[in-house]
């Protein structure tokens, strides 16, 4: 049955294609997904789904009920995109000039729009049901994924999956990693107020530039000297800014950077470094500040049950070949939420194929081997038949 389920899935390539071309060409900022999230509840709607729309403010949720009971499988496809302008030159680029389908989230919706279509024509085949989770704000902080469970979105729900494409992996290789696999993300933004005055007369200021330098320093420190080498972790400055004229002391400076932890206790202890260290470097200057400390997505931990379960799959469906082993990334996913809460893998699937699909993510050259659409959609389809699919009559034990 699952290949018969394969088949119809490639038979819906050009629709699958068709629909994640559609909202790249539209694509919608995280929590402004009003035409996205439309188009989402429509296509299901008529493959036949009652629809819920407006999950957490945003999300849209859908399920197939099997004709027997059993447990119920949960997958998310997120569908925001980003404040980038497209710079590639394809007939499908974007039409809203400043947002960009830059992270594959078009794809992630159309994979799964297309499993929902396969799946609509086989209840009678299913013990258990099947949840579509299509999430809002992924890219965004607070992002939808809390707000949809919040909302009900894993209500009776037993396992969870989701899969990101990967511009870094070839096409038709799937990575799966098993327990942490992507970065607690948080921010913090901090305001140096020292005293201004003339560029000659130094002794006369606080230089805010000079305070900003030293904590921007002692912060390099926090990982290399702080945390277990075993552990792993990074502080990053992005912003510094401050002045205005060359022979003018500044009276303030502005520095933003990102904390990304794996293990809570060192997420907990680098917000204490950072307090601490702003508290020494800014009373010896005689300056003040003011912390502004963002706390972001968890750390998505994939359960090492389900991780070898998925890959094991990927083996029997798509070959040992497929596999692909890939370390932990620093990056941040919203999904770390859904796992809280459930059992269930976040895999990768691999979408470069050539020179114009190797752009990193959230570049504005990123693009996609659109193949890749149907890897992600057998991944998904062979969890079901796996899990869900009635056993045949002639699978019965003779008694």
């Amino acid at each position: 049955m699952r290949e018969q389920w394969f088949g119809e899935l490639e038979q819906l390539e050009k629709d699958i294609v068709d629909w994640r071309r559609h909202m790249h060409q539209y694509p919608e900022l995280s929590f402004q997904e009003v035409k996205t999230s439309q188009f989402i509840a429509d296509t299901l709607q008529s493959f036949g789904y009652d629809v819920r729309t407006n999950v957490g403010e945003g999300g849209v949720l859908a399920d197939l009920k099997g004709a027997l009971p059993g447990p119920t499988i949960a997958f998310r496809a997120d569908f925001d995109a980003l404040p980038i302008h497209e710079e590639n030159q394809v007939p499908y680029r974007s039409q809203n000039d400043g947002v960009m389908h830059a992270c594959g989230h078009d794809g992630h919706t159309a994979s799964l729009l297309g499993v929902a279509k396969v799946l609509s024509q086989h209840t009678d085949q299913l013990q258990g049901s099947v949840r579509f989770i299509f999430q809002h704000a992924e890219e965004k902080i607070p992002g939808g994924a809390k707000a949809m469970i919040d909302d009900g979105a894993l209500e009776g729900v037993d396992e969870v999956y989701g899969a990101h494409l990967a511009s870094y992996l070839p096409y038709g290789k799937i990575a799966v990693v098993s327990g942490p696999s992507m970065a607690a993300a948080d921010g913090f933004s901090v305001v140096i107020q020292g005293k201004g005055g003339h560029g000659a007369r130094p002794d006369q200021t606080i230089d805010s530039i000079v305070v900003g330098s030293q904590v921007v320093g002692a912060l390099q420190h926090i990982v290399s000297r702080h945390v277990d080498p075993l552990k792993s972790a990074v502080v990053t400055v992005g912003v510094f800014q401050a002045g205005s004229a060359f022979n003018v002391i500044a009276d303030t400076a502005k520095i933003e950077g990102t904390v990304r932890t794996f293990d809570p206790q060192v997420r907990v202890q680098i917000e204490e470094d950072i307090q601490t260290i702003l508290q020494g470097i800014t009373s010896a200057a005689r300056a003040t500040f003011k912390l502004e400390y963002t706390h972001g997505y968890p750390a998505v931990v994939n359960p090492p049950e389900q991780a070898d379960y998925v890959r094991s799959l990927v083996r029997d469906s798509l070959g040992e070949e497929a596999l692909q082993e890939v370390p932990p990334s620093m990056g941040a996913e919203d999904f770390a939420y859904y796992l809280e809460e459930r059992p269930g893998n976040f895999f990768y699937v691999g979408s470069q194929q050539n020179e114009d699909t190797a752009f990193p993510h959230h570049h504005p050259r990123f693009d996609i081997d659109e193949r890749a659409l149907l890897n992600t959609g057998r991944v998904f389809l062979s969890i079901v038949a796996d899990k869900l699919l009635t056993p045949s009559p002639e699978a019965a034990p003779v008694r």
